[in-house]
């Protein structure tokens, strides 16, 4: 199977990051929040996510993903590592 295409999108907020996957992730209109690791632990996706240091929370709806950071990490360097834990565990 081939690797998802994951790309970064920066959002109004500079603490949130879209990250959109190419692949339907959460079917319908609602969507799935994860504030914390124990929150996580029943979803690989959301579990890898928040297993990554400066990840705050996740949430997933359609085909995206958006993940908020804390306050000491970075764009420049997180973005990467949650490309590659998306493509990893999808």
């Amino acid at each position: 199977m081939a690797k998802a295409k994951v790309k970064f999108h920066e959002t109004p907020n500079p603490n949130a990051g879209k990250f959109t996957v190419g692949r339907t992730l959460v079917e319908g209109r609602s969507g799935l929040t994860f504030a914390t690791a124990r929150d996580a632990k029943d979803n690989a996706v959301a579990a890898r996510l928040m297993a990554e240091p400066g990840v705050a929370s996740v949430f997933m709806v359609a085909d995206f993903v958006t993940v908020t950071k804390d306050d000491r990490a970075t764009w420049a360097d997180l973005a990467p590592r949650v490309q590659s834990a998306l493509r990893e565990t999808l």
